[in-house]
């Protein structure tokens, strides 16, 4: 896979960046707009934010400028390409769900889906993590 067809970047250490600040400083970076050209998912747990670009545009360069801005050193971030992954996280399980069912959910193609070749569910925290045999199987 080439890193142009990856449409997602991380950006660590937001937690002095409010999120609407994020979204405007990304827009500036960017020259687009977000919801129209982009979103952005915060995950506070872990200090990230992920900008998912709906618009077609060179995310290497994306990083790039964005290591380079003034702004985004001033608040500590760093930016970087999302890598692929051939596990997901799904949360708010029911608490009756089974490894079967999950199996069958996520290799179905309908849901964007593929080849699974592993589920450890966690009861306690009503979540799973799904492993794909091909990483193209998890969008």
């Amino acid at each position: 896979d080439s890193a142009e067809a990856l449409p997602s970047v991380v950006f660590e250490n937001i937690e002095r960046c409010q999120p609407k600040c994020l979204e405007m400083l990304l827009e500036n970076i960017s020259g687009l707009t977000e919801d129209t050209d982009f979103t952005v998912e915060l995950i506070p747990e872990i200090n990230v934010a992920v900008a998912t670009f709906i618009k077609n545009i060179d995310t290497k360069e994306f990083v790039e400028k964005c290591s380079q801005h003034k702004r985004v050193r001033e608040f500590n971030m760093t930016a970087r390409l999302l890598e692929s992954t051939q596990s997901i996280k799904a949360e708010n399980l029911p608490e009756s769900i089974s490894t079967d069912y999950l199996t069958v959910y996520f290799e179905s193609t309908r849901n964007g889906g593929g080849p699974v070749s592993d589920v450890q569910l966690f009861p306690e925290e009503n979540s799973a993590i799904i492993t794909f045999c091909d990483h193209k199987g998890n969008s």
